[in-house]
């Protein structure tokens, strides 16, 4: 088994610890919230530790992601991880007993054969050397995201909740492909020195930080579904074309046609199971 093969799987297993850690952490959240009111923090704890495992994936998953992305194109491994809400959809049925509707069904079997084209169009290889600022350009990039996701928080008011909502949900796609070309083109250094010095790492840190609370908020003003499809569409679009334009990223000789079929698919069926990024217990 050839080492691209084994990043290929990397990618996979981190889609399977994202879905995965979805579920663990909702069945936590339903414990809490079904905890009577005044518990003591020994009953919460108890109750609440698949959340702390939940994380725990959630860190794996962005481990093999970014393992896979040494020598796979961020368009595939993009997709792959975004794939991570078919997982939740099919746990979600296993192990919470939902159901899933007809078109849920199909856009999983689109989104597995999606998958299949994207691997096999994929060339394999690492990114192309870019000048040694665009890792502190990645984190200086962090601050007017920073700053106009800060101004949607502020803006309260009702009749701005649509639109901080959407732009909230869109810095979080953004700030999501982002990590994925800063771990695309960081370093494999041999001392912790040099990982504190990468500025490709502080990027990951800033844009990672940043996505996640702008999901948050973004979901107090949109419903789930609107909120992951805006994120998924984002996180899979813009580095997946930042990749194939500036750092290298190829598809095999005459395949052009089937890797668009594919990431086209993909995407879709993401979007189409969106509803899964977040399950209630």
């Amino acid at each position: 088994m050839t080492f691209t093969m084994f990043a290929y799987i990397g990618a996979v297993c981190a889609a399977i610890a994202y879905g995965g850690a979805t579920i663990l952490q909702a069945i936590a959240v339903g414990r809490l919230v079904a905890l009577p009111a005044g518990s003591s923090w020994g009953r919460r704890i108890r109750a609440g530790w698949l959340y702390g495992l939940g994380l725990v994936c959630d860190f794996l998953g962005f481990l093999m992601s970014a393992l896979a992305l040494h020598s796979l194109p961020l368009f595939l491994v993009e997709s792959t991880v975004a794939s991570s809400v078919a997982v939740t959809a099919v746990l979600a049925v296993v192990v919470l007993h939902q159901r899933l509707t007809a078109h849920e069904v199909i856009a999983v079997a689109v989104l597995v054969a999606g998958l299949i084209v994207l691997g096999v169009t994929a060339e394999e290889g690492p990114a192309r050397a870019v000048a040694w600022w665009v890792g502190w350009g990645l984190c200086a990039l962090a601050i007017p995201l920073a700053a106009v996701a800060a101004v949607c928080v502020v803006a309260s008011q009702p009749r701005w909740t649509m639109a901080t909502g959407i732009v909230l949900s869109v810095i979080s796609g953004l700030g999501f492909g982002f990590v994925g070309v800063a771990a695309r083109l960081v370093t494999v250094h041999s001392s912790i020195l040099g990982w504190l010095s990468d500025a490709f790492v502080w990027a990951m840190v800033l844009m990672g930080g940043l996505a996640v609370v702008a999901y948050g908020y973004a979901l107090d003003r949109l419903p789930t579904t609107t909120v992951a499809a805006l994120s998924f569409a984002c996180e899979t679009i813009v580095p997946s074309t930042i990749g194939l334009i500036w750092l290298g990223d190829e598809v095999r000789p005459g395949l052009m046609w089937l890797a668009v079929v594919g990431f086209v698919a993909v995407l879709g069926a993401c979007v189409q199971l969106s509803s899964k990024a977040e399950v209630e217990a």
